[in-house]
């Protein structure tokens, strides 16, 4: 059985309370490796390398940076289909999708940032032939990244890439609950020669990892990718340390087709929309209204893609849909749709535990489902579900539709379907959501601020936000 080890100070090491945390396979049930069950001396240990990193990783030329960080996507390229696995196998994910999605993303952060950071630039501004205003941005220190299970390789790079890139040295917390792509990247690390304390990876629970760096005088920021209930616990611990924070939280997206759509470009990316990673990703659109002259139809049409979606083993070829990451999520998922019809709402397809025979099983499969006959309200429409799970409602007036959107207490993203240009500005203008797609999905340029709004989060990452977030403004004024 495998040991997935810390990466601290350039070593690989067990936690040092010699206690280890059971890693089993979403797919199939049964535990195949071991995770370090790490705490406060563990993240102590990993801050105090950091901090002996941090003055010449600070000082090493952005260029030389940049090219450390492309000899580790690089690397990865290298192990592509190794690194794609263990992806698979430690979320359910199908291995398609791993490939295709997770994998090539994780490089192209290191490959983006690795850019980024030799271009980057700070501004100046001369004070009516008085002064001259330069503002310097100096890289923060120590940095805590805290990323999520869902797309466990794809969220930690697009945090840990920009830190490096602009000169800190960064202590990570992956989930516990899929730790496996994380470990091999610090063993590329290790292979392609990142100075030891750079990057430091310290595996284990929330509430002691997680928590611990939270509260760490030497660690001046956090950036956090996961539930609303534990951003708020780490900026109730951080916030009174003045530590600067980046929280991406929850959604509960909304999905708003008008009538005047490109119905089968919006029909298929609705089925994407709605299931892609069994439903586990912040940025799927599970609420979904439709205009109500092409309802019906769009229903009709839905219900059947969503029957056609296969469920089966993420290794083999031709899998749409894997397991869900853990048996508590599971229980969660289906729990919910026990709520949906408690709450009147009427199941047309889906709803229940996934058959997948041979060696799966056992493990945690849920069917896609569609859910009608729920008002915008209720719990199954206001709160998150993140699982294969999505609700139909008809409307029939752009602002009746608007009020249901801006409904939950979340505000990641939306998607919005119209040929009306006028309504699409219009109407995106005046959703509370931190990002907007019209027409399309998940279509991200890594140059544009990436967050949300209210529950949903504080904070912006990707392209200049995210290395200035990871640097500290000063500004400098010379009298002329």
């Amino acid at each position: 059985m495998e040991k997935v080890l810390n990466y601290i100070g350039g070593e690989l090491l067990p936690a040092s309370s010699g206690t280890w945390l059971d890693k089993p396979e979403p797919a199939t049930a049964e535990t195949y490796a071991k995770v370090p069950d790490s705490d406060e001396p563990d993240v102590q240990r990993a801050v105090e390398a950091a901090s002996r990193a941090f003055p010449a990783w600070s000082a090493t030329p952005a260029t030389e940076r940049s090219r450390m960080l492309r000899r580790i996507a690089d690397a990865i390229r290298s192990r592509l289909d190794a690194f794609a696995r263990a992806e698979s196998i430690d979320t359910g994910k199908p291995l398609s999708v791993a490939s295709t999605v997770d994998i090539p993303r994780s490089i192209l952060n290191f490959e983006f940032f690795a850019d980024a950071v030799t271009q980057f630039s700070s501004e100046a501004h001369q004070t009516d032939n008085v002064a001259l205003n330069y503002t310097l941005r100096s890289p923060l220190g120590v940095v805590g990244c805290i990323s999520p299970w869902n797309l466990p390789l794809y969220l930690l790079t697009w945090k840990i890439a920009p830190a490096l890139a602009i000169g800190n040295c960064v202590v990570a917390k992956p989930s516990e609950v899929t730790p496996m792509t994380a470990y091999l990247l610090s063993q590329v690390c290790r292979e392609a020669g990142l100075p030891p304390g750079v990057l430091n990876m310290v595996h284990g629970l929330g509430p002691k990892v997680g928590a611990a760096m939270s509260r760490h005088p030497d660690i001046s920021a956090i950036s956090f990718t996961g539930s609303t209930r534990t951003g708020a616990e780490i900026a109730r611990v951080a916030a009174p340390a003045f530590k600067k924070l980046s929280l991406e939280m929850g959604g509960k997206n909304p999905n708003v087709i008008f009538a005047d759509c490109d119905f089968d470009e919006a029909l298929a990316t609705t089925v994407r929309s709605s299931f892609a990673n069994q439903g586990q990703i912040c940025l799927c659109g599970p609420r979904i209204f439709v205009q109500r002259p092409i309802y019906e139809r769009f229903k009709e049409a839905l219900v059947a893609r969503t029957r056609a979606l296969k469920v089966g083993d993420p290794l083999e070829a031709g899998t749409d849909q894997g397991a869900l990451v853990s048996q508590q999520h599971f229980d969660k998922v289906l729990g919910y749709v026990d709520i949906a019809k408690q709450e009147g709402g009427r199941v047309l397809t889906g709803g229940k535990r996934a058959s997948v025979p041979g060696r799966c099983r056992n493990g945690w499969f849920v069917e896609p489902t569609l859910i009608e006959g729920l008002d915008a309200a209720c719990r199954t429409n206001q709160e998150e579900i993140f699982g294969p799970v999505a609700t139909l409602i008809p409307f029939d007036q752009e602002e009746e539709v608007l009020a249901w959107a801006n409904s939950t207490k979340y505000g990641l993203a939306a998607s919005v379907w119209t040929r009306d240009l006028q309504r699409a500005h219009r109407f995106a203008s005046r959703l509370h959501s931190g990002i907007v797609w019209v027409n399309t999905w998940m279509l991200r340029d890594l140059r544009t601020p990436f967050g949300g709004v209210k529950d949903s989060g504080v904070g912006r990452e990707g392209g200049w936000d995210a290395l200035r977030f990871f640097t500290e403004p000063k500004n400098v004024c010379i009298k002329l």
